[in-house]
């Protein structure tokens, strides 16, 4: 790490400038993101965001570089977790991180022109090759921690709509009730499995009523996972009523050569409910 207290005191001068003539340099034209808001509590924390940036990566001439990461890593991580940049496509963040590198390239040449002769060419160069480093390290984890944190929710997203989808509801007498309804992909049969079986053990029950009459599609794999889930619930003692089974679900199960024999099965489900 190359310190100069005279260049980090410049740019630190600097600091709240490069703000100010970002902010108003910035394309606000933008049709979505952090950079079109007009709130201005948002255009005060962005701005504040920027400004924080400036001293973080100005620490680079005066510290040692793994005091420097640290803070650096701890700005990156809570920039692309903000609610308002993780709205922003990540190309008009990378447009915005290329601009500000643009001024501090600049920053550096209007020091050393304040300087003439002090500093060697291959000093001035190190510099620069310095914060382009840091900005592309800025940049990479960026869009890593963006896309970390986006998968994440997703992820969970979509575990909390698998199991809502597939909730068994309590009827009287140790009964449930499993509504299945929409595609059903070999991912979500899966989830079915799983949640149903610990559903039903938690709840007591000894009979389960599973209607089919909302799935239009079952392939081979989702056949053979409702199959595993009967025989899995039958291994816990509860036995199962199938209706609303449409004839392209029992086309497939016939070609599988599953066998429902032990299931008893019904065309609709108000009519399994009377039995």
């Amino acid at each position: 790490m190359q310190r100069n207290e005279k260049l980090h005191s410049f740019l630190l001068d600097k600091a709240r400038q490069l703000t100010e003539e970002w902010y108003e340099s910035l394309d606000k034209s933008d049709p979505v993101g952090v950079y079109a808001s007009r709130d201005p509590e948002v255009i005060e924390t962005l701005k504040q965001q920027n400004y924080d940036f400036h001293l973080n990566l100005i620490r680079i001439f005066n510290e040692e570089e793994t005091e420097f990461f640290k803070e650096f890593e701890e700005w990156v991580v809570s920039v692309a977790r903000d609610e308002e940049h993780l709205q922003t496509p990540t190309h008009f963040v990378m447009r915005e991180f290329i601009r500000v590198r643009k001024q501090y390239l600049a920053l550096i040449d209007e020091f050393v022109s304040l300087h003439p002769g002090e500093f060697s060419t291959d000093q001035i160069a190190l510099w620069k090759e310095m914060i382009v480093k840091e900005f592309d390290i800025a940049m990479v984890r960026f869009t890593e921690e963006k896309n970390n944190y986006l998968n994440n929710q997703l992820n969970a997203q979509k575990a909390m709509i698998n199991e809502l989808s597939s909730p068994v509801i309590d009827l009287s007498n140790k009964k449930g009730l499993l509504p299945l309804v929409g595609d059903i992909d070999t991912h979500r049969a899966k989830t079915i499995l799983e949640n149903t079986l610990e559903q039903c053990a938690d709840r007591n029950i000894e009979h389960l009523y599973i209607d089919l009459s909302g799935v239009f599609v079952v392939d081979t794999m989702v056949a053979h996972e409702l199959f595993q889930l009967i025989k899995a619930l039958k291994l816990l003692g509860i036995s199962t009523t199938l209706s609303g089974i449409r004839p392209e679900i029992a086309q497939t199960a016939v070609q599988l050569g599953i066998e429902f024999d032990e299931v008893t099965t019904t065309s609709k489900l108000a009519i399994a409910l009377t039995d």
